[in-house]
């Protein structure tokens, strides 16, 4: 069993492949909404992609801190890459919350090998944000499932070899009882829709997935209609923790890009750097106080969660809304002190 590296080894890992891969890469990727395959593929190689797989199964076994540092890590040089990646370890947390020996050998062994990439499958158009009530449908049949129904934003796409699903329980004799399981690639009865086209984060594939497959019963994950247990254990606090950080590194992506362009540009009657302006150093250390808040935030979040403290989830979501807004606000302060050579295209706007 390959032994699992501790979180300040993987984040040197992770910054070797952002800087060598990654960011090389990401302006392509967001311009020609690619996926990134070169950087997803490299990370899986150095078994990045076995972060939230059990140790006992050749994985890292991190929890939300590993995410968070992970995500933030990527997500400076390339969003689209740090969403794939976080979508990718949201899903392997699912799998391996209630994970049977079938479930070990079939998917999380070969993602802890780098062998496999998987992903969410959750929203739906009708119910939105509340995606812990599915509309999706699961009909037992013998030892089968018949899966039917239609996903949005399915992060990766096509690439991934597996998906977790979330649908209504086929027993639920409630509205928003719902059951995950894995549906593999390839398997008959997916359709997809067309190739994301977003304004931001154009790089993560995130496609419509229509379901008409039957899935083998022994993919289910936990129990017909885990809904609480699930969305409030597992999923919920995964996919929040993801989230901000990807907010968190864009907000210090341009933060830092705002700041090499006031201390490079100069006014030509003088030679001073723009960064010698007190008013603007002001606007850059309320900037920098605004991205180490939400970082903090961020990180506390995810060790109160890690520790299971009850009150885990108010601070994972009070940091998925603080790593929004600070992302935004943020960003948009960067373009105004970039003046107007950020809204140029290809320019210094691009890489905000």
């Amino acid at each position: 069993m390959v032994e699992p590296q501790s979180l300040s080894t993987l984040q040197d890992v992770a910054q070797e492949i952002v800087a060598s891969i990654v960011l090389p890469e990401a302006e392509a990727v967001d311009h020609d909404a690619r996926w990134p395959e070169r950087g997803i593929r490299a990370l899986a190689e150095a078994r990045l992609t076995a972060l939230q797989v059990p140790a006992r199964l050749g994985g890292h076994g991190q929890g939300l801190a590993g995410l968070a540092a992970i995500v933030e890590t990527i997500s400076r040089a390339c969003p689209s890459t740090a969403m794939c990646f976080g979508m990718h370890c949201v899903a392997t947390a699912v799998i391996a919350a209630r994970s049977t020996p079938l479930h070990d050998e079939q998917f999380l062994a070969p993602i802890a090998a780098g062998k496999h990439l998987t992903t969410l499958a959750l929203s739906e158009t009708g119910t939105g944000s509340h995606f812990f009530i599915a509309e999706t449908h699961l009909a037992r049949e013998g030892d089968t499932f018949l899966v039917t129904g239609e996903k949005q934003f399915v992060t990766n796409g096509s690439h991934a070899d597996s998906y977790v699903v979330s649908t209504r329980a086929s027993s639920a004799a409630a509205e928003g009882d719902f059951s995950c399981l894995v549906v593999e690639a390839g398997t008959p009865g997916i359709e997809w829709g067309d190739p994301w086209a977003g304004f931001g984060m154009r790089g993560n594939d995130s496609r419509r997935m229509r379901l008409n497959a039957r899935v083998p019963a022994t993919n289910l994950l936990g129990n017909e209609g885990d809904q609480v247990w699930y969305v409030f254990e597992v999923v919920a606090p995964y996919f929040l923790i993801a989230m901000a950080a990807t907010y968190v590194g864009i907000a210090k992506a341009a933060l830092a890009s705002a700041t090499q362009h006031l201390k490079e540009r100069r006014h030509s009657h003088s030679a001073a750097p723009l960064a010698s302006v007190p008013t603007l150093q002001h606007r850059i250390a309320d900037l920098w106080i605004a991205v180490e808040k939400s970082r903090l935030l961020l990180q506390h979040a995810a060790r109160l969660g890690d520790a299971g403290s009850p009150e885990a989830l108010l601070a994972i979501l009070a940091a998925k809304v603080d790593a929004g807004e600070t992302g935004v606000m943020v960003t948009n302060e960067a373009m105004t002190l970039c003046g107007g050579i950020a809204y140029r295209e290809n320019g210094l706007g691009a890489r905000l």
